[in-house]
Order: structure tokens, then sequence, then C-alpha cells
């Protein structure tokens, strides 16, 4: 059967049914699109004047900077989740209860305070000067536990035989969990652990709340210190840095895109060597006084 047994297939009144309720909600979003450039137009903000703004020399190097903010806070961010959340993970499938206690309570407690909480606690009560390193340090902290969560996932769903067969070849726990358990979870949890990166580099803008020059932060200095028309140009700002913000997290996703189909080309697994001749041991067919005897005869007494 081609069809699920939990699935009927529409019939012709419903497939009509379906289409028309396809044209009318298409023509809806198309409309309510349509209403709110109206309403932006007569109110001045998608004038000319509201977007050559941007052809500004002062405000492009304002965005570049901001732009190479947001990704410098965000490769320190990745790579601090990437890191914590692998402690955490191996902590909590740990078999010393207190290691596996204090790894759980540390990710339910960061993962239940809001992140913007954590970023101005960090950052009042650590890093009041150093707002880069309490940003990254408080998207680390988030999003580490939400990547531990991750890799365990990743490592339970791995079949018990593969952590069997390697105790048997006599490797460490340690050994077993590096290089036989955490590969395949990777392997097999790398959209995920993507998706989670995706939202880092867009918790990013939670820096203005502790005033680090990021993307977000840069827009709103020059959408609120740019007068055009005797209007603040909110909405143009707002569709540019929307617009990179979108490029960017683009560009991740297809990186990691390239990485999943790479590592699905690559060879993996033991290669078996062919079988070769037996190798006879010297002196196996010789006879008592040393002479050699004749092949597949034994020796004579």
């Amino acid at each position: 059967m081609s069809a699920s047994v939990l699935y009927d297939a529409p019939g012709p009144k419903a497939v009509v049914r379906n289409r028309v309720y396809a044209v009318v909600g298409s023509l809806a979003i198309v409309a309510l699109l349509a209403v709110g450039v109206m309403r932006l137009a007569d109110k001045g903000h998608l004038a000319p004047e509201m977007w050559d703004i941007f052809n500004y020399t002062g405000i492009r190097q304002n965005i570049a900077d901001g732009v190479l903010a947001t990704l410098k806070v965000f490769g320190l961010a990745a790579v601090g989740s990437l890191v914590l959340g692998v402690v955490l993970a191996v902590g909590r499938l740990s078999d010393h209860k207190p290691v596996r206690w204090l790894a759980t309570g540390f990710i339910e407690l960061f993962r239940s305070i809001p992140l913007l909480i954590t970023i101005y606690a960090i950052w009042v009560g650590f890093l009041t000067d150093y707002s880069m390193w309490a940003l990254a340090t408080g998207l680390s902290v988030y999003n580490g536990c939400v990547q531990a969560e991750v890799l365990r996932a990743g490592i339970n769903s791995v079949p018990k035989g593969q952590s069997e067969a390697a105790y048997a070849l006599g490797m460490s726990k340690t050994q077993v969990m590096l290089g036989v358990l955490m590969p395949q979870a990777v392997r097999a949890m790398l959209p995920t652990i993507i998706s989670q990166l995706v939202v880092t580099l867009k918790d990013t803008s939670l820096g203005y709340i502790i005033l680090y020059p990021e993307l977000l932060n840069t827009a709103r200095l020059i959408a609120s210190n740019t007068l055009v028309n005797g209007q603040y140009p909110y909405v143009s700002t707002i569709v540019v840095i929307g617009v990179i913000y979108v490029a960017m997290c683009l560009l991740l996703s297809a990186l990691a895109t390239w990485i999943e189909k790479r590592g699905r080309r690559a060879k993996t697994g033991i290669v078996m060597a062919g079988a070769a001749e037996p190798t006879e041991a010297p002196g196996v067919l010789d006879a008592p006084d040393g002479t050699p005897g004749p092949r597949g005869d034994a020796p004579k007494e």
C-alpha cells in the first residue's frame, strides 16, 4: 500500500476545498503586506532619503564594525558553548554520583534562568569593564547547557554494542567516550548542534543591555541619531540590519550543510586486509638429523 493507514487521501471535493483555502490564505497575506507597505509609504518611511543614509561612509563603517563585533563574540560563544557542552554531557553520563549531580544541577539551573538575566548578572557581578567577555560568557553558559543535552541524546542513541565491543578490546572509559561514542553522537546530532549555533548568533543581539557595540546596538544608535525629513529612519535601518542577520544565519547553515555532506562522503570504518598465504615456521618439517624432509611428509624415524 502506498498510502498510510493513518491518512486518507483527499477526494475531489477535498482537493478543491484545499486549493480554495490556499488561494484565499495567500491573497490575505498579500493584502496584509500591501496594507503595511502603504501605511509605511504614507508616513514617509519608504522615501528614497530614508535609504540614502546607507551610502554615507560613516554609517557603512559603523555597520561593518557592528558586524565584526557580532562575529567576534559569536566565535567566542560558539567555541565556549561546544567545549562546555562536551564537559557537561560527559559529566552527566559519569558513573560518579557527585559529578553527575553537579552537572545535572548546573544544566537545569542555567537552562531555567532567562539568558538576558544571566548576561546582565555576569556583567554587573564580574566583568563590568569587559562587556564582550560578559556577553560571550553568558552565551557560552546557556548554550553550553543546551548543547550538553543535545550531545547526551546523541551519545544515548549510539547502539550499546559499540561501547561493549570497545570495552572488550580493552579500551578505557575515556577512550570509549572520546574515540567511539562522541564522534558518532556529533555526526548524528550535527543538524541540531548547528541550529543551536544559529540561535547563539542571533542571541548576540542581547548585548545591547550591557552596552556592547554589536550589530543591533549599532543599528539602534544609527536610527536614533540620524534625522531625515523630520523622522528617524527606524524602518529602513531595521530592514537593512535584518537582511544582514538573515545573510549571516544562511551562511552558517550553508557551512553546516557542507560539513555534513563532507562527513557523509568521508571514508570511515576499518578496512579488512586480504588473507595472506600461511607461512611455514622454520624447522617444523625438518628431520631429526637436521636434513629437510619432503614437503607434506612426516619426518623419518
